[in-house]
């Protein structure tokens, strides 16, 4: 746990790097994130880490708990006016503090929303091994910002590339990255994996 920050921080610069080399028109290619285009997740991203739990929390109030109106309204409160000026408030955040105890919910928060915008830009990039671990579990075992947990309930998940096994049940294998895309409500990543469980994961998903 006292490594999260770090690990965020790691991931965060690799974006940063990788928005950098950007084409103008490329921030408005759509991403893997509902209809938010790349600087709209971008945006989420940068919003996230901007915000104190106290300010979280009396933002979730006012949206009335709604997770969707409260992200709209902090998006839009950070973006700028023009994706550059977006691109550069984000190049000065820090890690993202959850609003509860230390947890890797910050660091799912980047990998995913990182790899929403890499895919379908065709941009490949190796997530940190032991954070992206720590993301898995957390993701296995608990609902947050994405219902992780019930996606994964009832399944054995395994990583074919890390030491990574939880759940009982059929079994769903697949490369660590997409069992952690797949239980953050990614259906594009279940491509990637193979098993008995596969089949009910895509019905869960809607896919």
């Amino acid at each position: 746990m006292d490594d999260l920050p770090e690990f965020q921080a790691r991931e965060l610069a690799a974006l940063v790097e990788d928005l950098s080399a950007l084409e103008p028109q490329q921030w408005r290619s759509a991403t893997l994130c509902a209809d938010w285009d790349v600087e709209e997740v971008v945006a989420h991203l940068g919003a996230a880490a901007t915000l104190s739990r106290w300010a979280w929390f009396r933002s979730m109030i006012g949206a009335r708990f709604d997770g969707d109106v409260h992200n709209r309204r902090r998006l839009e409160e950070f973006r700028g006016s023009t994706p550059e000026e977006t691109f550069e408030r984000f190049r000065r955040v820090g890690p993202i503090a959850t609003p509860v105890k230390p947890s890797p919910a910050g660091l799912g928060e980047v990998i995913v929303h990182a790899e929403d915008i890499r895919l379908p830009l065709g941009i490949k990039h190796a997530p940190d091994a032991e954070g992206l671990l720590a993301v898995a579990r957390f993701f296995a075992t608990k609902n947050f910002a994405v219902n992780s947990k019930t996606v994964a309930a009832g399944l054995a998940l395994r990583a074919t590339d890390a030491g990574f096994a939880e759940g009982t049940g059929p079994e769903v294998a697949g490369p660590l990255l997409s069992l952690v895309m797949v239980m953050a409500g990614r259906p594009t990543f279940l491509a990637h994996l193979s098993g008995d469980g596969a089949a009910e994961l895509r019905t869960r998903l809607g896919a």
